[in-house]
Parts: structure tokens; sequence; C-alpha cells
């Protein structure tokens, strides 16, 4: 039931759906006489706010504090055990359709662990990601790119893939069921950097020790974060991406799904972040 409602609810709550839906009711508001003029003025506040909102940093600025909360995996020596790919990157449907692979702009998720995979030849990987549909089972996105592992001569036997994840919850519950971690291994977490905090909470809390291997960075940082966006579609997008993470991150703190508001490094009794 959560993950149906939380679906809905985000489609209608998106930023950029909600204001276009705010300027389409100023627009019907005006075609009444006794609501002309606040139809209007309705429809005018809410394009001034999507142009805003569309051009200005703001989305740079939700993102950020997610993207930095942990650091670059820097290889420290110790052997890696597993490498876990959370879903994502592909378009499963399409992929399907085209009889190929489908990538969007998460791909680095994708990239990133093939080159994981040739560093660490012994490493185990997991492909978790299911279908997300909401209405329909639709297609799963880890057997679409476990075959295109396959295709690129990587070996099949290291290859483990879990398709019944819809959420990333899920990706950590049955991940760890399927990993079956052991005491002391290794597994290295790859995803987008914007989302490596909600996914690492949900592994904690399912008891799978991670090592952070964020990607897919959509800030600079420095002083590029204050850049406005030369496309108005640009900045409502990582908009609609940030405040979902955000609504996210609060939604699974408050379900009891993570046991950290905003999850990040774990301070080890030295006084060092563990990773």
């Amino acid at each position: 039931m959560f993950y149906y409602v939380s679906k809905i609810a985000w489609f209608f709550t998106t930023p950029s759906n909600l204001l276009l839906s705010l300027i389409l009711l100023g627009l019907v508001l005006s075609l009444f006489k006794r609501l002309r003029r606040f139809g209007i003025g309705l429809s005018l506040v809410f394009t001034m706010t999507t142009i805003a909102l569309g051009l200005l940093p703001v989305a740079s600025y939700l993102l950020l504090p997610l993207e930095e909360r942990f650091p670059p995996f820097q290889d420290d020596g110790r052997p890696v055990d597993g490498i876990i790919l959370l879903g994502g990157a592909v378009e499963a449907s399409d992929s399907k359709t085209r009889g190929q692979i489908v990538a969007n702009e998460s791909a680095e998720r994708v990239l990133d662990t093939i080159q994981l995979a040739h560093r660490y030849p012994a490493a185990r990987i997991l492909i978790s990601g299911g279908g997300g549909a909401v209405f329909a089972d639709g297609a799963a996105e880890a057997p679409i790119i476990a075959d295109y592992f396959k295709s690129i001569a990587i070996d099949p036997a290291r290859l483990l893939v879990e398709h019944r994840s819809r959420t990333t919850a899920e990706n950590a519950v049955y991940s760890q069921e399927l990993a079956k971690p052991q005491a002391g291994e290794r597994w290295l977490l790859v995803t987008s950097a914007w989302h490596m905090p909600r996914a690492v909470g949900v592994f904690e809390t399912v008891g799978f020790p991670v090592t952070p291997y964020p990607v897919d960075f959509r800030t600079a940082g420095g002083s590029r974060t204050h850049r406005p966006f030369a496309f108005i579609s640009e900045g409502l997008r990582r908009l609609d991406i940030g405040t979902k993470e955000w609504a996210g991150l609060i939604a699974y703190y408050a379900s009891g799904r993570t046991t950290r508001l905003f999850p990040g490094p774990q301070v080890s009794a030295g006084g060092s972040a563990s990773r």
C-alpha cells in the first residue's frame, strides 16, 4: 500500500506537475466572469514562479547537501567482495521494445559498475531492480542489465539478479536475502550521489553494511552551484529530483524504513568516519 500511495501522491505533488496544474487552474477560473481577475492573476503568478524555479539554482541548493553527504570512494587496498548496482539507470520497457539496452540520465550507475567489475575481478555483482509500474507489473530492469553485462564478457557466474524490488527499501530487503553477506565482507553500493543517503539508510536498517560509491552527480559544487540554468526544463527536472529525494527521506524515516532522518557516514570509536 505504501508503494501505491507514494507513487500516486508524488505524481500530483511533483513540482513541475503541480506548477502546471496551478497555471491551468488559473486559466480555467478565468473563464468565469466573477473569477476572471483572480484566475488570470493565479496563472501569471505561477507562470513566473515556474520560470524562476526553472532558471534560478534552487534545485542545485536542494541537491548539493544530498550529493555531498558521502565523500567519493577512495580505494584503500581492502578487498571488495561484492558490488551492488541499484536500478534506475535503464528504461526497461523501452529496452525490451528496442531489443537493446536503453539508458537514461543515470547511466553512470551502469558505467561505473562495469569499471568496478574490471577493477575487482573477484567481486560478485548484485543488480537490484524490478518493475516500477503502478498499475501493472512492468518490465524488470535487473535482468536487462544482467544480459548486457554478459554481452560485454562479464562472467555470468559473478552476477546476482534481484528483480522483485520496486522501491529503495525493497532493494535493500531483497538484496540482503540474495547476497547473504557474511561478517567482514565489503560490498560497494553504486547509486546516484543524490540518492545515496536514503539508500545507505535502508541498507543499514536491514543489517547489510555497505560502502557508498556515489556516482551520477547533478551539481558541480563550489561556486558553480550558484549558476543559473540555461533551460527552464533542466532546472525543473532537477527540482523534481531534489524534492522527491528529500520527501523520500522524510517518508522513510517516518515509516521506520530508516533509523536516521539524514543518513551519513558512520563515525567509528576512534573518531573517523567509516565508509
